[in-house]
């Protein structure tokens, strides 16, 4: 499972908690304008834009679980089994992007939530693995850039895209009904109440956090979403690169999965695997791991972001 939260205005920051049962060998992946493409349907002719992120190379093909741009571009994908369907086979007339290239497609190709909408109307999201090794990942994506976000869903009646106006996207079900249950949390507030007086009593809360009350703190992807989205948005604003770095991490802290806790189906825990974050900003990539905590960083101006080779760091 996986939660994703986005803020910023001048600049964006997008960032994500990977949650399973155990990582993939993930690095931090920049591809650079000069990196020859292996598109299956042409969909990625080449790079316009330099990308950076975390994911695995494959066949000499960057497979991004989240990433961004020179433009300020960013996207996520986060595990969205039994609701994603994708294409079994390309369609005539449609641009048609290979389910495991959607992040570079998006990153690579557009500067803007604004361009990378437009061009969905005549998007098809094809269920091509890269090979036997990798099936497709069942997914939905978040994308986000200084201004808004969106999420895209591909199911079985097809694309779906869908204002993020809330900035927070975990896994199934899908993000309407997310939006929707966060009503039932309206009663919500970081505020201190005031004393309530009953029958002669004078009652005061034992401290801050009272009318936190019902805010739940489980795992559950219903939960996570619920819970990112409160300290998404009652966390104050900040101005430095540092401090906005800062609130990401603590921010998707709130909603980490420790070993343990949570057992899927097989009866594996899960964990959050990693924690990283794209800042337009710096044009950086920040990101830790469940067994070392200490936040790492990448810039894309360090590693010929102009060149021809994928960088693997």
């Amino acid at each position: 499972m996986c939660t994703g939260i986005r803020f910023g205005s001048d600049s964006v920051y997008l960032a994500r908690n990977l949650d399973w049962t155990s990582g993939y060998g993930e690095r931090v992946v920049l591809t650079p304008t000069g990196y020859a493409t292996r598109s299956p349907f042409g969909a990625v002719p080449g790079i316009r834009h330099a990308v950076i992120g975390m994911g695995i190379v494959e066949e000499d093909t960057p497979l991004y679980f989240d990433c961004g741009n020179d433009a300020g571009l960013a996207v996520a994908g986060l595990n969205f089994p039994g609701y994603a369907d994708y294409a079994p086979e390309p369609a005539d007339g449609a641009v048609n992007v290979a389910a495991y290239e959607f992040p570079l497609w998006v990153a690579s190709q557009f500067a803007s939530v604004d361009e990378v909408q437009a061009a969905l109307g005549n998007v098809v999201i094809v269920d091509k693995p890269i090979n036997e090794k990798y099936p497709s990942s069942l997914l939905h994506w978040f994308i986000g850039d200084s201004k808004r976000a969106i999420v895209v869903e591909y199911t079985s009646d097809g694309m779906h895209v869908f204002d993020n106006d809330v900035d927070v996207l975990t896994n199934q079900p899908g993000f309407p009904w997310h939006h929707e249950n966060l009503r039932n949390y309206l009663n919500t507030s970081p505020e201190f109440p005031e004393k309530v007086v009953l029958g002669r009593a004078d009652l005061v809360p034992f401290g801050s956090g009272s009318l936190m009350r019902g805010i739940p703190g489980d795992y559950y992807s219903p939960s996570r979403f619920v819970r990112a989205a409160y300290v998404n948005a009652h966390y104050p604003d900040q101005t430095t690169e540092e401090a906005n770095v800062t609130r990401a991490f603590h921010t998707l802290q709130q909603v980490a999965m420790v070993e343990g806790c949570a057992a899927m189906g097989s009866g594996e825990f899960e964990k959050t695997i990693y924690t990283g974050l794209f800042s337009s900003r710096t044009m950086s990539y920040y990101w830790n791991t469940y067994d070392d905590p200490a936040i790492q960083r990448v810039a894309m101006a360090d590693h010929a972001p102009g060149g021809t080779e994928l960088v693997v760091v």
